[in-house]
């Protein structure tokens, strides 16, 4: 028997003094460096601020950059699981910093949880109607978590992303082959388009300076 499935999703607005600003991007977009490099810009400007990442380095954290990294396997719910409680843990510690005034850039951020599940679970492009029900389904998961106050995506090609990747000379991670970061690249800017309104696209294939200059002007 089908049923017919309809819900919306929201996600809680930040109430607290400090603001959330989140990087996201594809593995060799870049979203480190800039999220690092803000950071620095904003304590330059007498602002206090604090650099923060996912997965994190608690327990959860620690587990899911070994499954990343193949030496554990976990089904793909699970992973999502996973993921919800490393976040949850994170969630504390960005309240306590943005209640206390001071803001909060974090590498990565519940957007990517859409984005990689999408691709765990073999979504098609051509099908836009089983994109969105995976999408809001993960997205649920998450509707009493901080939203950002400001998210940016940076934009680069797959190309572009492999010869990051390869110049780090590093051991490989499950979502850093050829095929997969393109499924990643085409779920971001799916996602991008679909949060119009969440998300802001930047070019990140322009030079480091440069990408810091537009994330700066968009967020003054």
């Amino acid at each position: 028997m089908n049923y017919n499935v309809s819900f919306n999703t929201d996600f809680r607005r930040n109430p607290y003094k400090g603001r959330f600003i989140v990087i996201e991007g594809m593995d060799g977009s870049g979203k480190t460096t800039q999220a690092k490099r803000l950071v620095e810009y904003l304590e330059e400007k007498k602002i206090e601020s604090v650099y923060t990442k996912e997965p994190t380095d608690e327990i959860t954290g620690k587990l899911i950059r070994k499954i990343l990294s193949g030496k554990l396997a976990l089904a793909p719910v699970a992973f999502q699981y996973l993921f919800a409680a490393d976040r949850a843990v994170h969630q504390v510690e960005i309240s306590s910093y943005l209640e206390k005034g001071i803001t909060v850039v974090s590498d990565r951020y519940f957007w990517s949880s859409a984005v990689y599940g999408m691709v765990d679970r073999e979504t098609s492009k051509e099908n836009d109607r089983e994109r969105i029900l995976v999408a809001l389904s993960i997205l649920s998961m998450y509707h009493r978590f901080l939203l950002p106050d400001c998210t940016f995506y940076l934009k680069v090609s797959t190309q572009e992303a492999v010869r990051r990747i390869d110049k780090k000379a590093e051991e490989l991670e499950i979502y850093e082959e050829k095929e997969k970061l393109e499924k990643i690249r085409e779920g971001y800017e799916w996602l991008a388009k679909k949060f119009t309104k969440e998300i802001a696209i930047i070019d990140g294939e322009k030079s480091v300076e440069e990408v810091t200059h537009a994330i700066v002007a968009s967020i003054k």
